[in-house]
């Protein structure tokens, strides 16, 4: 017996059309790994978010768990947080304007349609703000091709999906997402930091030996589109080449009926587990705690960011 059979949702889950996508939404998703939805979010939600953004990067009732990362280039100079430095707020759980966003009720419908069904319990397990200001010259702007599974210490994986709400015009000048249709269908592929030339931002894990003739689809959206994509997906962004930025909103979701902690340590995802561990470390000295990271189980850190968006979570 496998060990994921107590956890096995209904196998027909992905035949039947969606509260909010037809089955032609449905099975594209299945074949491609991703799926765009227009308009998912008002306008005037994500000007919510661009100013709750604003206002952590200059240090407003920001979440003792909230992390506000900046490019490397800049990382170690005396400048101040603010759009043009700041490319990322990350595990904003805890932060009720921009946990808003991975309670929207179009979003939540949209994946239950994709990972479960109208009465499954989602859980919100990594929360992003993605901002992506002009590039200093360095190209460290840009994300390596990756996927999202191979930080992800829980399974299965087909029941887990990212929303990523663009929050302004994005498009192929200011780095969009690429992303390699089907290989959602793969395998988990061994990650390292790549060898570029101008560096790479923290935890900026790309795929090693990635074949870069492999067919790309540029996802190019308007404000509130929303691409939802599988785990396992191939995907990265380039460089912003404008002198505008690049703002996304982002959640990943788990099924929490489905999914459950598994142990991936001593695997190919150990080049994560270093990574977030360290990340964790940092976070925690600036909250002048003590805590011997390296003693702690890996999905502890993952059980600290999860929450329920609907329901009462039990296995996440």
């Amino acid at each position: 017996m496998s060990p994921l059979d107590d956890f096995a949702p209904d196998v027909n889950w992905h035949l039947a059309t969606g509260k909010v996508l037809p089955l032609e939404g449905k099975l594209f998703y299945r074949t491609n790994g991703y799926i765009v939805v227009r308009n998912c979010v008002s306008l005037s939600e994500l000007d919510v978010y661009k100013k709750r953004f604003n206002a952590i990067c200059r240090g407003e009732n920001v979440p003792p768990g909230l992390s506000i990362v900046r490019d490397i280039t800049l990382a170690h100079k005396g400048v101040r947080n603010d759009e043009t430095t700041v490319t990322k707020i990350q595990d904003f759980q805890d932060d009720p304007v921009l946990f808003d966003y991975c309670k929207n009720p179009h979003i939540v419908d949209i994946v239950k349609d994709l990972i479960g069904n109208p009465t499954s319990t989602l859980v919100s397990m990594h929360t992003m703000l993605i901002n992506k200001p002009p590039d200093t010259g360095a190209l460290t702007s840009r994300h390596p091709m990756h996927q999202d599974l191979h930080y992800f210490p829980f399974r299965p994986e087909d029941y887990v999906c990212c929303a990523w709400t663009a929050m302004e015009r994005v498009d192929r000048a200011n780095g969009c997402l690429v992303v390699v249709p089907g290989t959602h269908r793969g395998k988990l592929l061994p990650h390292a930091y790549p060898k570029w030339e101008g560096g790479v931002n923290k935890a900026y894990l790309g795929i090693v030996d990635y074949d870069p003739s492999m067919p790309r689809t540029h996802v190019e959206m308007d404000a509130g589109d929303t691409v939802f994509f599988h785990p396992l997906l191939v995907h990265g962004s380039g460089a912003n080449r404008t002198s505008g930025f690049r703002k996304a909103i982002s959640c990943h979701y788990a099924n929490d009926d489905w999914c459950h902690y598994v142990d991936v340590s001593g695997t190919t995802q150990q080049t994560a587990i270093d990574e977030v561990k360290d990340m964790a470390r940092v976070r925690i000295r600036k909250m002048g705690l003590d805590s011997d990271i390296d003693e702690l189980d890996y999905k502890i850190l993952w059980q600290v960011r999860a929450r329920a968006v609907n329901g009462t979570k039990s296995h996440l």
